[in-house]
């Protein structure tokens, strides 16, 4: 969970008054990240865009990995378990001129 201390909060109405006062907190360092309230509840988050370009490079590497561990496991398996592509589409009733 992530925590958040008191100058990290700020409602929705205050971020729309002062949005650039806000946005020059989190782009300056002032703050590592403003967590938006709305009804007294979480509703996002603001953080400088070289950490969420981080975050998303660090979501399309996990999803890298997951794939590698899926085509490891993959080719551990025995080649007289591998399924005829023909047969498999011939009881779907498929083919590949369609």
């Amino acid at each position: 969970m992530v925590v958040y201390s008191q100058n990290e909060l700020v409602s929705s109405t205050d971020i729309s008054k002062q949005f650039g006062h806000y946005l020059s907190h989190v782009s300056n360092g002032m703050v590592e990240k403003l967590a938006i309230l709305k009804n007294n509840k979480i509703e996002a988050v603001m953080i400088p865009t070289a950490i969420y370009e981080s975050l998303i490079n660090l979501l399309d590497e996990k999803e890298d990995i997951e794939i590698l561990k899926t085509i490891e496991k993959r080719l551990e398996t025995p080649k007289k378990d591998y399924l005829d592509g023909n047969e498999v589409l011939k009881e779907l009733n498929l083919s590949l001129d369609d």
